[in-house]
């Protein structure tokens, strides 16, 4: 007990005397904790925006409330030779998707659509008119499929389907390029000399592809077959699973029911790829871990040079407290116990700098989310390293001056003016 006091008094003691010391110092303790705090509001305020957008992308890669299985005549993973070798593949087909339909009881909403309705187009209304935007032929399922909210009107229904019907539905973008302040619903739009009538748009998604996700509208997929078909277009087939499915029980369900639709014999290979929305978003993580990781090793420079600064003002605190050094050793004070007092100095300086960096790197991250409409994540688990990793970088690079000061002659230290 005796023994635990000694050390809870040394510590306060030392705590103390950093406190002073730093405060007998100001500018130069100030310019150093200063620079801590730039380094960790550096690497938080990266951390917590890039854990948004790892959110973000989640959200807007999935699409949906719930993961979807997609299906195409090519693998989007693949480019080059192969890419356009595979694209030579027979066309899905509106009969391939019935076929899902019936043969798969595990699916929730089978949608076929038309990706790339004979390409992209112009929309007009009067002397309005959008950028060249994609259109999709669709049916009823796709806003279940990909979780997508009509704010006006209504969206595209089995009888628009089986009459061929020239409705469409808007997305915000060009709705609000046509009709500014106008209400949409009921109006007549132009595509190319065709006359289609706004039944209905969509709500803004804020997505983390910005204007290129909110530019597009959906059609029947009749219509887009009788008025925009060409040999260019490339068709789709998306599903979702029940409750109670796994995603890879449906993947397997898929893919068996287009072999029996494209009549594929058992030796021969698959003319079409079944992939998941996880598996977009697994690539997606592939190409933004690393960007994190480096981005982080670049501001963690900061932090390296803020602890080549603590080493610096350390030394000179030790030349300058040789006498006082030498009389603490002279009294008794142990090698030990003067190192000890210099680090917890420098681990209180860059700690310092570390809760400074840690509040506004918050403050700063949670504006910049807002900014450009990213989920605000703050981690406890991050917070808490940040603060740790400062208080190391103290330490790490205070442990030269201290075992300096540690092996001082007491003597020649009591000899030093």
């Amino acid at each position: 007990m005796e023994i635990k006091r000694k050390k809870d008094s040394l510590w306060r003691e030392n705590v103390h005397q950093a406190v002073e010391i730093i405060r007998a110092h100001r500018m130069r303790s100030g310019l150093l904790i200063l620079g801590v705090a730039i380094g960790i509001t550096t690497i938080l305020m990266i951390v917590t925006v890039l854990s948004g957008l790892s959110r973000k992308i989640y959200h807007d890669m999935a699409s949906a409330n719930r993961p979807y299985i997609y299906v195409t005549k090519f693998d989007p993973f693949v480019g080059g030779e192969e890419a356009e070798k595979l694209m030579r593949r027979k066309k899905l087909t509106r009969e391939d998707a019935d076929k899902i339909a019936e043969l798969c009881p595990n699916l929730d909403a089978v949608e076929f659509i038309n990706e790339n309705t004979g390409g992209e187009k112009i929309v007009r209304y009067g002397s309005e008119k959008t950028p060249p935007i994609q259109i999709l032929g669709c049916g009823p399922g796709m806003t279940e499929v990909f979780t997508m909210h009509v704010e006006r009107g209504r969206f595209i229904t089995d009888q628009d389907l089986q009459h061929r019907e020239r409705v469409i539905v808007l997305a915000f973008g060009p709705a609000k390029n046509l009709f500014k302040n106008l209400d949409p619903v009921g109006r007549f739009v132009r595509i190319d000399d065709k006359r289609y009538r706004v039944i209905g748009t969509f709500e803004s998604r804020h997505h983390i592809f910005g204007n290129l996700a909110e530019n597009f509208a959906a059609i029947p997929e009749t219509a887009a077959a009788k008025d925009f078909a060409t040999e260019s277009d490339w068709y789709s087939i998306s599903a979702t699973v029940r409750d109670g499915v796994t995603l890879e029980e449906g993947v397997e369900d898929v893919h068996r029911a287009l072999r029996v639709a494209r009549s594929l014999m058992p030796s021969q290979k698959d003319d079409f790829n079944v992939t998941t929305s996880e598996a977009f978003i697994g690539l997606v993580k592939k190409v933004t871990v690393p960007i994190s990781i480096v981005l982080t090793i670049i501001a963690s420079i900061g932090l390296v040079v803020g602890g080549i600064g603590v080493m610096n003002i350390m030394l000179i605190s030790v030349t300058e407290r040789t006498r006082e050094i030498g009389v603490r050793r002279a009294i008794g004070a142990g090698r030990g116990d003067i190192m000890l007092q210099f680090l917890v100095e420098s681990g209180m300086l860059t700690g310092i700098g570390g809760a400074i960096g840690v509040v506004f790197g918050t403050m700063l991250a949670y504006l910049v989310s807002k900014l450009i409409h990213f989920p605000f994540y703050f981690s406890v688990f991050w917070t808490l390293t940040a603060l740790i990793f400062s208080v190391l970088v103290g330490v790490g690079f205070g442990l030269y001056p201290a075992r300096r000061a540690g092996d001082m002659d007491p003597v020649t230290a009591l000899r030093y003016e």
